[in-house]
């Protein structure tokens, strides 16, 4: 198998630099998806509910981008064109889901059109985020695929960090943060539109940046018999096939993705009792602490940016991945206990300790075990299973756990924490290629 050349720093990092825009657009949805809902008038109770909606179309949509880009070559390549229509679509979506309330629909049917709007929002950011991870399979070789996962991870972060914010700041220009019962305010509505316009300009720049391996190339850099293009896909022999790395690691995962899914539906309501003492979405207080939670989800990813530099400094990657899963943990357990806005930011920042470490190390460690196996879409497009599902089945039981605690939603961040502690346990059953042949 031929070795693929070392590739300089900016070639890096153009391969990735699109997904900045789409983790902007990512960031907008994970910190307001609650407090849309609430705000057209959903029950806490059902709000995980309408949360399986974007890991449903991710389990769908990654595999079938997967299959159908290992399959294709055109004049602008083989991932880049999925990325570019799923980026397309997003910019439309987001420009019309946060008015899901300004139509003058009843409330049932602004929330259906929501729901519709989330459903579209959601297939194509996984048509868009999904090319980034195949195309540093494709492109990069084994010495340089933790430094591309880095320079991702930094962008991924700081994408986040950007999206997180735009209410905060909005409302600090002066936009209005108050709407009529059942509207969502303007402040949310300008970081969608504001954030669709990045979007686009990010992934055009990767489009007119990055080019792609040809098939035949492709092939032999990979050690492919033939040409992707020209192998039948058999989903379920690959599965069996799958090194014992895919398992292990989407077992991890499981707990992880649980966990920052009650994060991401508990958090707005979690904030507003403690800190704002209402559960009325109606209020200016529980749209203030909508407003605080983009800026607490913004300090997570500072703390994740932050801890992605000491990552590499842990020789053993087992380890690193065990402190910082079970960091998190500890961060999520104390969020409960806090009622003051400010030094919400300590849990937020051990918080992003987790969330680095889920960014680079099992993408890391399965590209690495996947090595020599072909159909690198496919496989990554299944591994996101291990995203996917666990987000699936927590949100299907949310309504329930959160009965069983109390109806309390700031309690949820400790189920939270549990299912962090659990993924952190189950690291030690991983086999990580790269620490074994050395």
């Amino acid at each position: 198998m031929k070795q693929k050349p070392d590739l300089s720093f900016m070639k890096l990092w153009n391969i990735s630099f699109g997904f900045f825009g789409v983790q902007i657009a990512y960031a907008l949805q994970s910190a307001n998806i609650s407090r849309i809902f609430a705000t057209l008038g959903a029950d806490p109770h059902q709000l995980s509910y309408f949360w399986i909606l974007p890991p449903l179309m991710g389990i769908i949509v990654q595999p079938i981008i997967g299959t159908l880009s290992d399959k294709t070559w055109c004049r602008f390549g083989r991932r880049i064109p999925y990325l570019f229509i799923g980026a397309a679509i997003a910019v439309l979506v987001m420009c019309l889901l946060p008015n899901s309330g300004s139509f003058g629909m009843a409330v049932s049917t602004a929330m259906v059109f929501g729901l519709c709007a989330l459903m579209f929002l959601d297939t194509s950011i996984n048509m868009a985020m999904q090319p980034f991870k195949m195309l540093v399979g494709d492109m990069v070789n084994e010495k340089q695929k933790a430094l591309a996962y880095s320079i991702q991870s930094f962008l991924c972060n700081a994408g986040s960090l950007v999206g997180y914010v735009f209410p905060f700041l909005f409302t600090m220009l002066g936009i209005s943060n108050l709407a009529p019962k059942g509207v969502v305010p303007d402040t949310v509505i300008y970081s969608f539109y504001i954030g669709a316009a990045i979007l686009i300009l990010c992934v055009i720049y990767t489009t007119v940046k990055v080019k792609e391996m040809p098939p035949a190339e492709y092939a032999e850099y990979h050690g492919l018999k033939k040409n992707l293009d020209e192998e039948k896909v058999n989903v379920v022999k690959l599965l069996k096939d799958a090194p014992k790395a895919f398992w292990t690691v989407g077992l991890v995962q499981f707990f992880c993705w649980a966990a920052f899914m009650y994060m991401w539906t508990y958090t707005n309501g979690t904030i507003a009792e403690t800190c704002w003492q209402t559960t009325d979405p109606s209020t200016s207080g529980y749209q203030a602490a909508g407003n605080w939670v983009g800026v607490l989800f913004a300090v997570q990813a500072i703390g994740s940016v932050i801890w992605a530099v000491v990552l590499p400094m842990i020789p053993d990657r087992k380890i690193a991945y065990f402190i910082s899963l079970v960091i998190g943990a500890i961060g999520f357990c104390a969020v409960p206990f806090i009622n003051n806005q400010y030094v919400l930011f300590v849990p937020y920042l051990l918080i992003g300790c987790a969330w680095a470490a889920m960014l680079a190390m099992p993408f890391a460690i399965v590209t690495n075990a996947l090595e020599g196996y072909g159909h690198m879409g496919v496989y990554l497009g299944l591994f996101n299973g291990t995203i996917c599902i666990p987000q699936i089945v927590a949100a299907a039981i949310g309504g329930t756990i959160l009965s069983a605690v109390g109806s309390y939603q700031y309690n949820m961040m400790i189920v939270a924490g549990v299912a962090l502690l659990m993924g952190a346990i189950c690291v030690f059953f991983v086999k990580d290629k790269t620490l074994a042949n050395m």
